[in-house]
């Protein structure tokens, strides 16, 4: 299993930023998925999933995830121009920064690294400078606006 130090005593656990492949007995959603894909804003560049544990939100994102690029890697075999391709839903479906989150991680810093760590899996240079801060930083005095303010 690999590990990414982040923060001076937290190991980053590489498994926590994998996508997680749809589940051969999922039962398939096509219109939450449909949904998804459509956005509340077309350019909305982050969707939020909430609901309680259980409820088959991994199973529904990484089900989404999976079939956007089935769609895109078919237009590829078939032919399709780049351009034809990559419209802004595309693009953000080939950079989908993942991270898996339990009540082990309810801590500010535990968070930040990790949120730094899976933007990094499809921007590493983002978030350079957060790490820094983080790094340098002990977990009781984070300088938060900053950290956040590098992310953006």
């Amino acid at each position: 299993m690999e590990t990414y130090k982040l923060h001076a005593a937290q190991p980053i656990l590489a498994t926590k930023l994998y996508i997680p492949s749809p589940r051969p007995n999922r039962v398939p959603r096509p219109r939450l998925t449909a949904r998804l894909s459509v956005g509340p804003h077309p350019i909305a560049a982050v969707t939020l999933i909430s609901a309680p544990a259980g409820f088959g939100k991994t199973t529904l994102v990484s089900e989404w995830v999976n079939d956007l690029r089935v769609m895109i890697d078919d237009l590829r075999l078939d032919g399709a121009k780049e351009s034809q391709i990559v419209n802004p839903k595309s693009k953000i479906v080939n950079r989908v920064a993942w991270l898996s989150l339990d009540e082990g991680d309810n801590d500010l810093a535990r968070f930040l690294a990790y949120l730094v760590a899976a933007l990094q899996t499809v921007a590493p240079h983002v978030g350079v400078g957060a790490l820094n801060l983080l790094q340098s930083s002990s977990p009781q005095s984070l300088p938060v606006e900053a950290i956040l303010t590098d992310l953006l």
